[in-house]
């Protein structure tokens, strides 16, 4: 039987869990909607350019997708949303990190902490699924 703590931490890492997907959601709404402020808020670039716009949107895609299957799915399924969602954050913490070089210091350190963060949280959800 698992006492009060254990059972405190499952909650938590749901609700983290849940309050990621809705963010998902909404940042993946904002930047379909609106590729040009996502990118210039994200310190990449000004003006029009309909092929980073494109990406962006296909960014977006991605992030609604991820966001709405973990929403709208219920346990056992939830736990292959949160793998798919780790595999995706882990995947954009090693691409911030190998784009130093071409982006100034406060966007890598940026994209890199929220892929981070989102790459820690999704393993401390897959882990706990498995045991």
């Amino acid at each position: 039987m698992a006492d009060a703590k254990e059972d405190e931490k499952r909650d938590t890492v749901d609700d983290l869990m849940l309050q990621l997907a809705r963010g998902r959601v909404v940042l993946g709404v904002a930047a379909f909607t609106l590729p040009g402020l996502t990118v210039r808020l994200m310190g990449m670039g000004k003006g029009r350019d309909p092929g980073r716009d494109f990406v962006t949107r296909m960014f977006a895609a991605r992030e609604i997708a991820l966001g709405a299957g973990y929403l709208l799915s219920k346990e056992p399924n939830r736990k292959l949303w949160a793998r798919l969602g780790l595999a995706v954050d882990g995947l954009d913490t090693l691409n911030a990190l190998r784009s130093r070089k071409g982006l100034p210091l406060w966007v890598t350190a940026g994209a890199t902490a929220v892929a981070g963060g989102c790459t820690a949280l999704g393993t401390a959800k897959v882990t706990r699924d498995l045991l």
